[in-house]
């Protein structure tokens, strides 16, 4: 198990790459997260939803996704509300006191061992992640995903200190000491992560880490800012730049409260003359070729935040200047005339107008749609892949996408405003040569066109050079020694 002195600590990218050296060297291993707090879903083959981060490392090991891989998920709807996922099926939202407390918690407790013995008898090793900080002392009763995990799957336990932070020393010092006597002796590594500089400056730094600690330092890990792995928290966001750049096709994303999915952009950005950036203000957006409107987690709640920060007015008025606008999920659904949530699936709030861009109406429901898919856009003969997750029913006047058994999807005012369900819709390069056709020169255009871009090809190198990163920072050697110790 790979356990966090905090958030953010980047347990997930090491996860990532574990998976991806197990599998190097001849294991079968697959990732394992009992309980997954995050706004970044994704679907499984089968039609169920688990965390992104897990997907991204069950491809890392070479695996299909799986929900044994990440048996409970919970999705923020507002401040205090999630949606909670069992299994990969939504069985309501509940208020973080109901859900957190000491009652009811065996239940989820079971679910989540009953799916990590059904993923340990197919796959070894199982590279477990934990959630957060695992010092948390206020949680450690109603535990799901931490050391009472742990416990359940026998496993050893590797630390994970995030040295950009500062503290790494009280961090890491405080995180061992305050685990039970048991527990402590479960964790038998540190991993030190995101350092800046010269790794020769904390070689002393690593001995009194170790003497202080009395745990093995297995590894000192620079940041990776060279390696493209899909990012597991919407924190990443807030090192993203927000400006405009010229000479470039800037791309302004709506920085929503409850953005999701975010990953729907990693491609796009990586295109050789798109500058793309989050924008959190109306003034974020005058400068923007393209306007995304990405997912969220509670579209009438963001829907009535824009109408009162002035960006949707912002958004209407790029629009009448001829600058493109497109929407994902909640994004498409907010470009049509009305939302409507009569069950109050997301909240108070029954229906609210939308920005008026297409001419479709949504109606939020609680049969919610999971599922992979493969189709074309427009009348480009390229097949294309995406998948759904969302909660809404929308009319499709005018659409533009055709899956494999002729139904359509998505609705297309003209060439530069039009809105999809489809998460991913941008990882394919029929997509991104429409949606930058309008911006790029004849030169440019045959110059920078994705068709020669392999998405699949692309994240592969990445957990390779991902795992050759941590195989020169982090002694496996050694990882391996530990992880056939007997106890």
């Amino acid at each position: 198990m790979l356990a966090g002195t905090g958030s953010d600590v980047g347990k997930s990218l090491i996860a990532t790459g574990l998976c991806r050296i197990f599998r190097q060297d001849g294991y079968r291993p697959a990732p394992f997260k009992a309980q997954n707090m995050a706004l970044n879903s994704y679907a499984t083959p089968d039609g169920l939803e688990i965390g992104r981060a897990q997907a991204v490392q069950a491809e890392a090991a070479g695996l299909p996704c799986m929900v044994e891989m990440n048996p409970i998920l919970l999705k923020p709807s507002g401040e205090h509300t999630s949606q909670v996922v069992l299994n990969g099926k939504p069985c309501g939202n509940r208020d973080a006191y109901t859900y957190f407390r000491k009652e009811g918690r065996e239940e989820l407790r079971k679910i989540a061992h009953e799916a990590f013995d059904r993923l340990g008898k197919s796959y070894n090793p199982v590279v477990m992640e934990g959630a957060g900080s695992i010092s948390e002392l206020n949680l450690r009763e109603g535990d799901i995903v931490n050391m009472s995990m742990a416990r359940y799957a026998d496993a050893k336990v590797i630390l994970v200190a995030d040295i950009d932070r500062g503290g790494v020393f009280a961090s890491a010092y405080g995180s061992i000491m305050l685990q039970t006597p048991d527990d402590r002796k479960r964790i038998r590594g540190i991993i030190i992560n995101k350092f800046r500089g010269d790794l020769r400056l904390f070689e002393d730094g690593r001995k009194i880490m170790e003497e202080i600690c009395g745990v093995p330092v297995l590894g000192v890990v620079p940041m990776a800012s060279h390696i493209h792995i899909d990012e597991e928290d919407s924190v990443a966001l807030a090192a993203k730049d927000r400006h405009a750049v010229n000479g470039e096709v800037n791309v302004a994303v709506v920085l929503l409260k409850h953005i999701s999915n975010f990953t729907d952009f990693n491609v796009l950005e990586r295109h050789p003359h798109v500058n793309l950036y989050y924008a959190a203000s109306p003034d974020d957006l005058v400068d923007a070729d393209i306007i995304i409107l990405p997912g969220s987690k509670n579209t009438l709640s963001d829907l009535l935040e824009i109408r009162r920060s002035g960006m949707a007015k912002a958004i209407c008025k790029a629009r009448e200047d001829g600058k493109s606008v497109i929407g994902i999920c909640g994004g498409y659904q907010m470009m049509g005339m009305r939302v409507s949530d009569p069950a109050g699936i997301e909240g108070s709030v029954a229906a609210l107008p939308g920005l008026g861009l297409l001419p479709v109406e949504t109606e939020i429901s609680d049969s919610k749609t999971t599922r992979q898919v493969e189709f074309r856009f427009l009348d480009d003969g390229r097949i294309c892949r995406g998948y759904e997750i969302h909660m809404g029913r929308t009319s499709t006047p005018r659409p533009f996408i055709t899956f494999d058994d002729g139904s359509r999807e998505g609705c297309m005012a003209d060439e530069r405003c039009f809105g999809s369900y489809l998460h991913g819709i941008l990882d394919n390069a029929a997509v991104i040569d429409h949606l930058l056709k309008p911006y790029l020169s004849g030169e440019s255009k045959g110059e920078d066109s994705r068709e020669g871009f392999d998405a699949q090809a692309f994240r592969e190198n990445q957990y390779d050079l991902l795992a050759e990163w941590l195989r020169e920072y982090i002694d496996i050697p050694r990882l391996y020694k530990i992880m056939e110790e007997d106890d």
